[in-house]
């Protein structure tokens, strides 16, 4: 036996024979030795107990069959300086009382267990400098990964890293192409991940889609692409075009007199079945993405005309077509509120009580000093009556 491999024995106790004593070797061990599976699986139980626990719990971990093991992996783990042993002596042999293993942080990174105080200290960095670079829009991710325990926080920091640098560099696409940015796998995001993501983010504010979008278009007009013609016309109530398409477009033949943007999914079917052949019908899918604006700039570009925006007569309505209207704005193309008055809102037969997110937009709208008459008397309405409604109702 070398020198190094001797066994420090120190007595616990001040009788003349000593009834308890401590075991373990002068060096504290650094590096973990190459062991059999066997006891590199129980090992990580015992390290996972906290590193300070009874022999007899230790053996139970190894169970009825395995107490050999335990006991050959309890002598290794002395000898090579991982373990510190009390010993209690009884009917004339030293048993293990308790075992207290040795540079703890350095045993679970080589079995591959997260420390937790390192976790915390680690965690506690990075939520700081990311707290420091992130904008408005990712803030309730932060706070929402406080709520989480460490370990899930840590694992779920790297998204909103990647969703910070995915809006930064402006970039959109679908869940895929996030999940291929931030991890290097289309499928690298779980769906508890997506679903913790969703409660947490408007998604749609970075451009995130869970598929390719699609704008909803009706109108007689024909696209000029870099393979063929496509003649929107030609559809029976409308057509769907991905954003890639539609940036294809180099030329539109035939003109609009009007469009008309509508929010709500099934009363834009109704209008866009309905319309006359000289305007154009666009689905305005609620705030509108930034996709969509890039898509509707476009058609813009080619085949300007004046707008009618028609959202729901709420205050969250308001907001959505002050902000489409701001494409109209850009190129100083002229546009009115459409089926959004409060005589609208009055006619419905069922309105909803507004609540108190609903209160405070509307306060916020109406210290608006540009705010179009319509919306106006819209947003009055509302306040003194404290309803709203769904232009379902009557479009």
């Amino acid at each position: 036996m070398n020198a190094t491999d001797t066994l420090l024995i120190e007595p616990l106790d001040g009788r003349a024979v000593c009834k308890k004593r401590r075991r373990h070797r002068a060096e504290t061990a650094t590096q973990l030795a190459l062991m059999p599976a066997e006891w590199r699986e129980l090992l990580t139980r015992w390290v996972k107990r906290g590193g300070n626990s009874r022999y007899e719990t230790l053996l139970k971990d190894a169970g009825t069959t395995n107490l050999v093991l335990a006991e050959t992996l309890l002598e290794w783990l002395l000898r090579q300086g991982w373990a510190i042993v009390i010993e209690e002596r009884k009917l004339g042999e030293w048993w293990p009382q308790s075992v207290e293993l040795r540079n703890l942080p350095q045993l679970r990174a080589s079995l591959g267990i997260s420390d937790r105080e390192q976790e915390a200290l680690r965690w506690q960095t990075l939520r700081a400098d990311l707290h420091t670079q992130c904008g408005d829009s990712l803030a309730p991710a932060l706070l929402a990964l406080d709520e989480l325990p460490v370990h899930r926080a840590l694992a779920r920091l790297d998204l909103i890293a990647a969703l910070q640098h995915w809006q930064e560099a402006q970039q959109s696409g679908t869940r895929r192409d996030f999940a291929l940015a931030a991890r290097d796998d289309t499928k690298g995001v779980s769906e508890s991940e997506w679903s913790w993501l969703e409660q947490t983010l408007d998604l749609a504010e970075f451009h995130i889609e869970r598929h390719t979008p699609l704008l909803l278009i009706s109108a007689s007009l024909t696209l000029n692409l870099p393979n063929g013609k496509l003649d929107l016309g030609a559809c029976a109530d409308f057509a769907a075009l991905t954003p890639a398409t539609l940036q294809g477009v180099s030329a539109i033949s035939g003109k609009v007199s009007r469009w008309q943007l509508v929010e709500n999914r099934t009363s834009f079917e109704r209008v866009a079945r309905q319309r006359a052949s000289d305007v154009g019908v666009i689905w305005l899918p609620g705030y509108p993405p930034g996709w969509w604006c890039n898509a509707v700039r476009r058609l813009l570009a080619l085949a300007p005309a004046p707008a009618q925006i028609a959202c729901d007569p709420d205050p969250a309505g308001i907001c959505i077509a002050l902000k489409a209207a701001e494409l109209w704005q850009e190129r100083h193309i002229e546009w009115l509120p459409w089926k959004m008055s409060a005589d609208d809102l009055a006619s419905l037969r069922v309105r909803k009580p507004l609540n108190e997110a609903d209160l405070l937009q509307l306060a916020a709208l109406q210290k608006m000093h540009l705010l179009p008459a319509r919306l106006a008397e819209l947003a009055a309405w509302m306040m003194e009556n404290g309803e709203k409604g769904e232009q379902e109702g009557f479009i």
